[in-house]
């Protein structure tokens, strides 16, 4: 184990490459051996039960807890050092929101201590046990992650190495111990709504590892197993959130950084009005068609119909304007010239293949659509609407992904060029005082107004004759042209700045409006709104299991997405 705190040594990098590749081989094993024993449990492998599985995660969230309480005091006790940090990590908005879905997973893991308590005559005591493991997990590592996401670790390096990464893939198995969950009880709904809509030759019988025995108080048992379903989505978004930031403070250790001033990005109301009110309209509207969704799918054959068809037109609606404005925001930056930042950001670097990457999860369900009714003998009214709600699926995100990628490298735009010729020329003639305004002033157009001299400071050839030639005849000739240069400057600079104000107003309004697009589009599929499962026609054509699979598969990659999506979308609001 090595320890320091300075520049490593050029021979250091071969052991600290090796204890990366050691690390992360670590992790995958770690991951692969709990996500064999969760799909042996699953299917009912014989000596397999979920104590098994319930004891190998406890194990790891009580590894994960030693080395985060020795990583805490370790930094309480060096707290005087001076640290390197990634100001591009842990954004408090990003904090802001895993606490949030860390609150509603501490809600969920007392629901889970209130169900075993109903049963706990026929529950094994690692069911029990489970809940408050993972409940003291997320309350410390949520303060982990607040204190120490930024930091870059420069001493024990080979040991922070396995201990970040064991806690990446724990709580990479958390999340799919969730998301398993969470689809078998949406495949026991699944069931019932097929059989509604005239699919009666489907014949599986789906288990859900129910409890053996009767519970003790029927009344709160039917209210904690309805609400631990409905709080699985915060759930599965705590755990993928989590393990993205612990991944980004791995690819930091041992990290070179150039010391700079990073400029601060705060989220503005101002100037975004359309944008949060056509985004507000969807996300209302989208709620609504998820509430009558829920009720009207399973009851008929008609009302089901009638339910898949309404999701379906207003999912075709709300995708088509999310292309359009995709598309202008595109068109906006190349009619710009400004250069793109690539310099090396682990974190920017996972968005963009966060983004690439979970979007392959739904263009996968959506080509599967696309075939199915492509090739389909039979085709009820209804999932004539599921090809164009495909095939802008798979656009939108394609636009979308461009979108924010080049937004999160494009460099932030700096002062302009004139302003800083005007403070150089200012200077120079010992007049910073009286001659010079403020930023604010030139870039909201008064200082035009309330200085005379400000279209000869901004022109460079009248200035260069004043400062360079000194005589009363080129002073009297730049005074006298003063006129004509003050409002060809005017009319220049006013234009220039006009124009770059209403371009980034457009583009915030655009992210914005996306931004809540994106929200109300992780509803739906996180609360049990999935067409996938219920209009049928995929089922028909590539059988029900092959393709249940293949929904469980990619439905939580297409369901990441679009919390990723907006959490992206707000950083750029905030950088444009």
């Amino acid at each position: 184990m090595e320890k320091g705190t300075g520049t490593p040594a050029a021979g250091g990098s071969c052991p600290q490459k090796n204890a990366e590749i050691l690390s992360s081989q670590y992790g995958i094993n770690l991951f692969l051996a709990g996500l064999l024993l969760t799909f042996a449990w699953a299917v009912h492998a014989v000596g397999i039960s979920k104590s098994h599985l319930l004891s190998y995660l406890i194990t790891l969230m009580l590894i994960q807890l030693l080395w985060m309480l020795w990583y805490l005091c370790r930094s309480c006790t060096q707290r005087r050092l001076i640290r390197d940090k990634d100001t591009h990590a842990g954004a408090r908005w990003l904090k802001c929101g895993i606490t949030l879905f860390a609150v509603i997973t501490l809600i969920l893991d007392s629901f889970k201590i209130g169900y075993y308590i109903d049963f706990s005559n026929c529950l094994s005591p690692t069911e029990g046990i489970f809940p408050v493991t993972h409940a003291a997990h997320t309350i410390l590592q949520v303060y982990f992650l607040w204190c120490h996401a930024k930091d870059i670790i420069q001493s024990f390096k080979t040991l922070e190495r396995f201990g970040v990464i064991h806690s990446v893939f724990t709580n990479l198995l958390l999340w799919t111990n969730g998301v398993l969950t969470e689809s078998k009880h949406q495949l026991n709904e699944h069931k019932e709504r097929l059989i509604t809509l005239g699919f009666g030759n489907i014949t599986i019988v789906l288990d859900d590892h129910a409890p053996q025995c009767n519970c003790t108080t029927t009344t709160l048992c039917s209210i904690f197993s309805q609400g631990i379903y409905y709080l699985y989505p915060f759930n599965i978004e705590y755990h993928i959130l989590a393990s993205t930031m612990l991944y980004v403070l791995w690819k930091n250790i041992g990290r070179k950084v150039e010391h700079h001033q990073q400029h601060k990005t705060p989220f503005k109301f101002h100037g975004i009005t359309v944008g949060m009110i056509f985004g507000l309209i969807v996300l209302t509207s989208t709620i609504a068609v998820v509430v009558v969704y829920l009720i009207q799918i399973g009851r008929s054959k008609i009302k089901s119909e009638l339910a898949l068809t309404m999701f379906y037109l207003h999912a075709i609606f709300v995708l088509a304007l999310m292309c359009t404005a995709g598309v202008v925001a595109l068109l906006i930056y190349r009619l710009e010239d400004r250069s793109l930042d690539n310099s090396k950001n682990p974190a920017r670097k996972l968005d963009a293949e966060l983004l690439v990457g979970t979007a392959a999860g739904s263009w996968l369900l959506s080509w599967g659509s696309i075939l199915a009714i492509i090739c389909a003998q039979a085709h009820p009214k209804y999932t004539w609407f599921n090809l164009p709600y495909s095939v802008l699926v798979i656009i939108e995100k394609y636009i979308q992904n461009l979108f924010i990628i080049e937004s999160i490298h494009r460099e932030q735009e700096k002062a302009n060029d004139d302003i800083k010729t005007l403070r150089i020329v200012t200077i120079s003639r010992g007049s910073t005082l009286s001659l010079t305004p403020s930023y604010k002033e030139i870039y909201n157009g008064r200082a035009a107004r309330d200085i005379g001299e400000l279209p000869c400071l901004v022109s460079s050839s009248i200035c260069a004759r004043e400062s360079d030639g000194g005589g009363g005849a080129n002073e009297e000739t730049s005074q006298g042209n003063s006129p004509v240069t003050r409002s060809a400057s005017e009319f220049s600079f006013y234009s220039r700045s006009s124009v770059a104000d209403n371009k980034r107003r457009i583009l915030k309004n655009i992210a914005a409006f996306l931004f809540l697009c994106n929200l109300s589009l992780w509803i739906p599929p996180a609360f049990g709104c999935r067409p996938e499962y219920d209009n049928g026609l995929e089922e028909i054509v590539f059988g029900f299991e092959p393709w249940i699979i293949v929904v469980n598969l990619a439905m939580p990659f297409s369901i990441f997405y679009r919390m990723h999506s907006a959490a992206s979308l707000f950083e750029v609001n905030c950088k444009t």
